[in-house]
């Protein structure tokens, strides 16, 4: 994001406030991963491109579990979350990597006492490189019953007749706004983009009632007495850096 001109990617609130939702865990070190398209384990090659810290193997990092090109990562952390909560891993939000996809799960963190693996998807045959410290997994928790308990409905915007005058309200606004952007308004040009959405009002003023600009989330605290299991190899990274 930080290379678009302006930084103007930041605009888009959704997506900043996407970049900085849980957290982070980080490669340890660089991994080279090569895959000639076979479907069999050992089709899939992994390689450390400098020594593991504490001079672990690079299979206590990364391996080649699953064949037909996947790539399993040790998150190096027995997580452990409040009872109904479990917890979503995928790959770091609106990062596309080059030939390789993440594949998303959700664990029960609540009672499972043992570490899981992030994995992710060759695309095609080829080289994959994980930098130090790019993130391999992002974390975050979800509750069991949110999904069950939703019971979404499908109706017409004209039947809700606030919520369709609230729609033609932004809908003009923003078309007015685009097209005296096209015709090179001075005033619009030096406003750049509406903020109604970044800022949480409407275009009448009325702010909302619960609006989000920025999200924090609280960084791991580390206890002082580390467990000598080896488990908390990985490094965690809050992911408010990016946002």
């Amino acid at each position: 994001m930080d290379e678009f001109p302006d930084r103007h990617a930041y605009r888009c609130l959704p997506m900043t406030i996407a970049n900085s939702h849980g957290w982070e865990i980080l490669c340890p070190a660089p991994i080279e991963i090569t895959w000639n398209g076979g479907p069999r384990k050992e089709d899939l090659a992994i390689r450390a491109l400098k020594p593991m810290p504490g001079g672990r193997s690079i299979d206590q990092i990364c391996r080649s579990h699953f064949s037909q090109g996947i790539m399993t990562f040790h998150v190096g952390y027995l997580f452990r979350t409040d009872p109904e909560w479990d917890l979503l891993a995928t790959g770091p939000f609106n990062a596309p990597k080059e030939n390789a996809l993440p594949l998303t799960g959700i664990m029960e963190t609540d009672w499972l006492p043992y570490p899981f693996t992030m994995n992710w998807q060759a695309t095609r045959p080829g080289r994959i490189v994980f930098e130090e410290d790019e993130p391999f997994c992002s974390i975050f928790p979800v509750m069991k019953q949110a999904l069950v308990d939703c019971k979404p409905e499908i109706r017409k915007l004209a039947d809700d007749i606030e919520l369709s005058r609230q729609y033609e309200t932004f809908k003009e606004a923003r078309a007015g706004f685009m097209q005296r952007l096209e015709r090179g308004d001075a005033e619009t040009m030096k406003q750049a983009w509406q903020k109604y959405y970044f800022r949480g009002t409407h275009p009448d003023g009325t702010k909302a009632d619960l609006h989000v600009q920025k999200l924090r989330v609280a960084m791991p605290a580390e206890y002082a007495d580390r467990a000598s299991s080896g488990v908390e190899r990985a490094s965690v990274r809050d992911t408010q850096k990016d946002s």
